[in-house]
């Protein structure tokens, strides 16, 4: 039963208007486009958090949480351990996160799917919500996700933020509120609360560590556990995205467009404009993968007969050009290391990040032959596209090239559902077994039929070990 809660105050602020449309938001607002890309998103976020949850950094997280918060019955999709809520609400955007598989928002700079399917499922399992409101609140999740990383973009990025952990603590919180049913004040006071809990830098990208893994499961706790809160009364300050004193946009961004915040809210939806995956790796290379992998194919490259590779493409890709390649995540991270997988084996996939790969002279001696500049028109474009010009000399004097606007799995070059449930599949079947990843599959791509969330979150779990 809900208490009784202050009003947040200011009707007309945006933040106000975000938390009345989460409240909202109803299924029958989706249109069919919005309602098959949230099954589509649900989906491949879900894949990557199972096969995620085999990675170390979720094991670490796993087994500290375990150790340390209570016992709870929550499925963690994956794991065949059952925790509490908020701990499960941890793991699973960890695993989502870890293997750098999943979905993102371009013109935002942020990977929405990671917060809010997991915030989702670990509030969902035992609620009686039915799919419906699921598929609502991921709707609004990657909404207010998407506008908030948005409006900050890039400015916050310039700042050293990840928009990821800090606009989908928000997003997190308005969408486990819609969910439960609370009303505008309330989630109001959610994102007020979100607001502290915002945070992430991406001081990994020259430290090292793996610190990103864990950025999203911060995000989905905290925005689960401040979405509670408010829901028994514990109140936040009113405003909390526009607030010129410490608000979200003078924190982390400096300053924010809020028109652009709220532009065409509720007439079109973002999570039928985000893209998916096809490699194990940062987006920002994907556009010069694509490149590689199309010369490849076209003209039969020998990659010993490979002289230069040249990459010219817009500046915060250009900025992955000296990451290395000592650990699995800045590998992921590393331009000349996927480029080099790209050409040597002709895919960019987690078996092109292990520790055996990244030793593989085979491989690491093409890295060299990689050179990242900024190109102007691509800068220019940036980030209404994610573009890459690419140029591969050979050794005979030839040289090859390839334009690459939009990286495969954007909106404007997406993935089929074939190709979605291949990927899905393939990150399932060796956690979970055929049969259950199957039964997993079959509910997701029908999730606003289900009756009982329940009935959803149970097969996503690995089966625990038989007792010996």
């Amino acid at each position: 039963m809900q208490m009784a809660v202050p009003k947040t105050g200011q009707v007309e602020s945006p933040t106000r208007l975000l938390a009345e449309f989460a409240s909202g938001l109803g299924h029958g607002d989706l249109d069919e486009e919005a309602r098959h890309a949230v099954r589509r998103h649900t989906l491949d976020t879900v894949g990557a958090m199972i096969a995620g949850a085999t990675q170390r950094a979720t094991g670490i997280v796993e087994a500290t949480l375990a150790e340390t918060a209570g016992a709870g019955d929550v499925p963690v999709a994956g794991l065949a351990r059952r925790m509490d809520a908020l701990s499960a609400a941890y793991v699973m955007g960890t695993a989502s996160h870890g293997l750098e598989l999943d979905d993102g928002y371009r013109k935002g700079s942020v990977h929405p799917g990671c917060v809010i399917v997991p915030a989702l499922l670990a509030a969902a399992h035992g609620s009686g919500a039915d799919g419906q409101r699921l598929a609502a609140a991921v709707a609004v999740g990657y909404e207010i996700s998407s506008r908030i990383a948005r409006s900050m973009h890039p400015r916050s990025r310039h700042r050293g933020f990840h928009n990821t952990s800090v606009a989908g603590v928000l997003a997190a919180a308005a969408a486990v509120g819609r969910l439960r049913g609370l009303d505008a004040d309330r989630i109001g006071h959610a994102l007020g609360l979100a607001g502290s809990s915002a945070a992430g830098v991406f001081a990994f990208l020259s430290g090292g560590g793996e610190v990103k893994r864990t950025h999203p499961g911060h995000a989905a706790r905290e925005g689960l556990m401040v979405a509670l809160f408010a829901e028994r009364g514990l109140t936040g300050p009113a405003g909390v995205i526009e607030a010129e004193d410490g608000g979200i946009f003078s924190s982390f961004a400096g300053e924010g467009d809020i028109d652009d915040l709220l532009a065409g809210l509720g007439d079109e939806f973002a999570v039928a404009d985000c893209y998916m995956k096809p490699y194990a790796a940062c987006r920002h290379l994907h556009p010069g993968i694509d490149g590689m992998l199309q010369l490849r194919e076209a003209h039969s490259i020998d990659p010993d007969d490979v002289e230069r590779i040249e990459i010219a493409t817009y500046a915060l890709a250009e900025s992955h050009a000296a990451t290395g390649w000592g650990d699995m995540l800045a590998a992921q991270m590393s331009y000349p290391y996927t480029m080099a997988a790209a050409l040597a084996e002709g895919a960019v996939d987690l078996e092109q990040f292990t520790e055996a790969a990244r030793a593989d002279d085979t491989l690491i001696r093409h890295c060299a032959k990689v050179h990242v500049t900024v190109d102007d028109e691509c800068e220019a474009d940036y980030p209404v596209k994610r573009a890459a010009k690419l140029t591969v000399h050979m050794a005979d004097g030839q040289s090859h090239q390839a334009y690459v606007p939009e990286p495969y799995g954007a909106p404007a070059n997406p993935m089929s559902d074939e190709a979605v449930s291949r990927k899905f599949r393939g990150l399932a079947d060796p956690v979970l077994g055929a049969a259950r990843a199957a039964r997993a599959e079959e509910l997701l791509w029908r999730l606003d039929e289900l009756d009982d969330l329940s009935e959803l979150t149970e097969p996503l779990a690995a089966e625990a070990p038989a007792a010996e």
